[in-house]
C-alpha cells in the first residue's frame, strides 16, 4: 500500500504533531496499522508528518513508543502480506486498548 493509501489528507490532518499530546493522561489514538498475517498492531497517536509516529504498539507486550512508516511498509507479515491501515478503526482513547 503506499504512502498516500495509508496516510491520506483527512487522516494526516487529523493527526496531531510529535509532542502535542505529552501532558495528556489519556491521549486520543487516531489510526491503527496491521499486517493481515501477522499478530501485531500499531496505534498513531502524534505524527512528525514525515515518517515518525508515537503511539501504542501491540506486540508482545502492549507499549507506547516510537515506531517508523518507512519500516512499517518495507517489512512484510508471515506470508508476504503489506501493512494496512484499518479504514473502519474509530479513534478512541489509549486506555481502551490497554
Amino acid at each position: 500500500m503506499t504512502k498516500e493509501k495509508l496516510l491520506p489528507k483527512e487522516v494526516l490532518s487529523s493527526l496531531p504533531p510529535l509532542g502535542a499530546t505529552e501532558e495528556e493522561h489519556d491521549p486520543v489514538v487516531r489510526v491503527k496499522f496491521f499486517y493481515p498475517d501477522f499478530s501485531w498492531t500499531w496505534y498513531a497517536i502524534e505524527f512528525d508528518g514525515e515518517d515518525l509516529f508515537y503511539g501504542l504498539v501491540d506486540g508482545f507486550e502492549k507499549e507506547l513508543g516510537y515506531f517508523s512508516l518507512s519500516e512499517l511498509m518495507q517489512t512484510r507479515g508471515k506470508f508476504g502480506m503489506e501493512i494496512e491501515r484499518d479504514f473502519w478503526f474509530t479513534p478512541c482513547r489509549v486506555s481502551s486498548l490497554k
